[in-house]
Formats: structure tokens, sequence, C-alpha cells
């Protein structure tokens, strides 16, 4: 009975439990039912915002310049470019440049004024501009990519446009060219011309190195291997395009542990000369040759005439060389007389300061453009070596006369450079002071050079 007792007190106390913890569950899950009614509630009664307000805005941005919008013809030309090669005929590069024009080779071939188009370099180049009907606009040939005509360097072509009547009409235009400034290093390791090779000079610069330096190196004799040289020269562009090189600006050449220099220097600002960076000249007024490679083949005085046979006064020097070999003044001037006289052939007569004069005869051509009254640097070309006149083969019979009398130009005492005055001293000072601080970055140093060694 006891434990009967016992046991229904147990079941009773945890029924009362069991009942205890149903409430409160009942309890919690009215809480959280209420908690989620009135979150329901409150998110219910919270009023939306209303849409952002969207802008929009546009502006039309222009085209850069040369960009054609779409649907409209473009007006700036179809420019087409090809360089000549060797072996190259008209009919050739007209095919190559794609030219559909009728009558255009007939024309060139035949016009007098398109005869420069006969003339095909390779290497030089042809151009044809096109419009959107592939009809030709105009043609042109860089016959001459660089010259020099009154002391401004140009650029030369053949220009053919279309008449607008079924033919065509051709012109010759020229342009200054840009000039800059380019320098170069070398250094000698079997002669002089390998090293400017090797540098990438061009060979109208290394041609000058020794005119100009010819007085303090032997370029024969005295080189050694190590000797070094530093070059400022100018350079010619066209288009963007390298059309040739022109003169030397400066250099300093390293010989056997002594530095010589020079620098090309203008008392007027036409013409110049050579001086060394103290403003000595490194040049005489007069060189001695007119040409640059050579043999002398008939001194100056008496002798028996190769043609007529009787003894006569000869009064200049012959140089024997081939026939198209190039003639320099050997000073400046201006052309007093050009053109053929009976025994001289084809002539030039230079008139100079102090009363001396220049005759070089016999030539084959002169050079172009030139004539009566131009001015010409001392080492300018004028001519070609020829065997016009009374000649028995090409030479050039050159003279030096004072006065007009003749001199022989081989033993005479020539005038020496022009001095500078204080005013062109100072000039001089800034123009040295100049290339050598590129020189010294040629070197390699922090500092410019601040003396050179000359003899």
């Amino acid at each position: 009975m006891l434990n009967k007792g016992n046991n229904g007190s147990l079941t009773a106390a945890s029924q009362q439990t069991s009942s205890k913890k149903s409430k409160i569950v009942q309890k919690s899950l009215l809480v959280l039912a209420f908690g989620l009614f009135a979150g329901a509630a409150a998110i219910a009664v919270v009023k939306p915002q209303e849409e952002p307000i969207i802008y929009q805005a546009s502006q039309a941005l222009d085209l850069p310049a040369g960009i054609t919008p779409l649907g409209q013809k473009s007006s700036e030309p179809f420019i087409h470019e090809t360089r000549i090669r060797r072996g190259d005929t008209l009919a050739a590069l007209l095919q190559r440049l794609q030219v559909n024009a009728p009558g255009l080779q007939a024309f060139l071939t035949y016009d007098k004024n398109a005869r420069s188009i006969y003339k095909l370099y390779p290497g030089r180049s042809l151009q044809v501009a096109l419009n959107d009907k592939n009809e030709l606009l105009w043609l042109r040939y860089v016959h001459t990519p660089s010259s020099t005509d009154q002391e401004q360097a140009v650029s030369q072509w053949l220009e053919v446009r279309p008449d607008h009547q079924g033919g065509y009409v051709a012109t010759e235009e020229s342009l200054a060219v840009e000039t800059h400034a380019q320098m170069a290093e070398g250094v000698i390791r079997s002669s002089l011309f390998g090293a400017t090779d090797a540098a990438n000079i061009p060979d109208s610069v290394a041609l000058q190195i020794p005119e100009i330096l010819g007085s303090k190196v032997d370029f024969m004799k005295d080189l050694r291997k190590g000797d070094r040289f530093r070059v400022v020269y100018e350079t010619y562009s066209h288009n963007g395009q390298p059309v040739g090189a022109g003169k030397v600006l400066a250099i300093e050449f390293e010989n056997q542990g002594k530095v010589h220099d020079a620098l090309w220097f203008s008392l007027d600002g036409k013409n110049g000369s050579y001086y060394d960076f103290s403003g000595a000249g490194s040049q005489g007024t007069f060189l001695r040759n007119a040409l640059k490679f050579t043999r002398i083949s008939s001194t100056f005085g008496g002798r028996r005439h190769p043609i007529h046979g009787s003894w006569r006064s000869h009064n200049g020097v012959d140089y024997a060389a081939p026939t198209g070999t190039p003639i320099h003044a050997t000073a400046d001037g201006v052309v007093k007389t050009i053109g053929g006289q009976r025994g001289y052939g084809n002539t030039i007569v230079l008139e100079h300061h102090s009363g001396y004069s220049t005759l070089y005869a016999h030539q084959s051509r002169f050079a172009p453009g030139l004539k009566q009254g131009d001015k010409v640097s001392q080492g300018q070309l004028i001519g070609y070596v020829g065997s016009t006149g009374w000649s028995t083969g090409p030479h050039l019979h050159y003279e030096l006369r004072i006065n007009n009398k003749p001199v022989d130009p081989l033993s005479v005492d020539l005038p020496v450079a022009r001095v500078l005055t204080d005013e062109q001293q100072a000039a001089f000072e800034s123009t040295v002071s100049q290339y050598r601080n590129q020189f010294a970055v040629l070197k390699g140093l922090d500092q410019p050079v601040l003396a050179a060694v000359t003899d």
C-alpha cells in the first residue's frame, strides 16, 4: 500500500510539473506570435519611399581632326608612295601605285616639262594622291631630295596634275628642307673611312674631315689604331624623311695623344670658314686643290702644247681625273663668268677678295643652277671634270690670278684666313662653348671639356 501510495504521489507531482512546462511553452508561443504579429503590423504601416528622380543629359562631341563620320565621304586624298628599285621602269612604278589615269604615261613620256621623270634614281620616292573615286589628284617625283639654292638647302620634285581638260600639266617645285644637327663618334681601327662607316657617318661628311684638318693631320701617314674623333654635322629631312647631309659644324680629333679641333663659323651669317677652338683659321683662304682625288698632269710654266705642238706659256696647273669628277671652289667668291671659252671649253671664273680670281676650264658640265653673279663658298661644288675645248683627255685646268696676272698656285704664298674682330670673337666663344658641351656628352663626362690641345 505504501508503495502504491508513493507511486501515486510521484505521478501527480510529475503531471503537475508537466502542466507547468506546457503553460510556459504556450506563453512563449503566444509571446512569439504576438511579436511576429506586431512586427508584421509595423512593416505594414511603414510607407514605402518614393522612387528617386533620375536626370538624363547628353552632349555631342566633335570628332578629332582627320576622322570622317560614318556615312560621309572624306575630302582628304589617299596617298600612295613607293620607293624606286634598281631596274624599275615608269610603267612598273605606275602599276605598283595602282594609278588609273588615262594618258598619264604617254604624257610623262613626251612632255618636255616632265623630263626629270626619266632619271629614276634607286631609293628615291614616287607619290600619288587619289580621291574617293580613285581619280588622280597629283603625282610627285622627289628627284633631288636636297640641294643648295642661294645658300638654302631645298628639296626639289616634279609635280604632275590633271588640267581638267583631259590632259595634264607638269611643273618643277622646290621647298626648303628641315635642317638638324647630328652627333657621332668614331674610333680608328684600320682607316678613317672604315671608322666613319662603323659610326654610320655619311660619306659626304667623312670626305670633309681631311679637308678641314688636313693642315694638322696627315690622314695617309699619321693615323694610329685607337685614334678617336667626334663630329657634329648637318642633316636634312623632308616630310620627316632623311634626304641627305650637309657640312661639318664641329669636329674634335684625337691623334697620337693630341687633340685637334675645328668648327664652322660665319662672319656675316652667310659665308663662313673653319676655325680651331682658339679662334685661329684652320684653313687658308684658298685651298691648294680644287679636286679631292687627282694627280698633276701638267705644271705651271712653259711647255710644248699637246695639240698645237709649239712652245707656249702654261698659265695654270692641269689635274688629270676621270670625266665627272666633282670640282670645288678653292675660296669664297662670286661667279664672274660661266660658259664656253674657245680653247678653255666650259669654264668658270670666280672673283675673290683683294684682287684674287680663279679659273676652272675644260668642264663637262656645271653645277645645276649655278649662274653669273652667284656667291659660292670655299669647297662648294661648281662643276665636273671633262675634256671640252682644246683638250686631249679629261682633266681640270686650274688658274690662280692676282690682279688678273696668272701665278703658280702650287708655290705662291696663299692668304691666311681673316682675323676675327672683338665682336665676332664674343659670338665665336659662345659657339665654341656649345660644341664643347656636346663633345663632353659624347665622351660620357659629367663636366664639359675646358680646353683642347692643338698644334
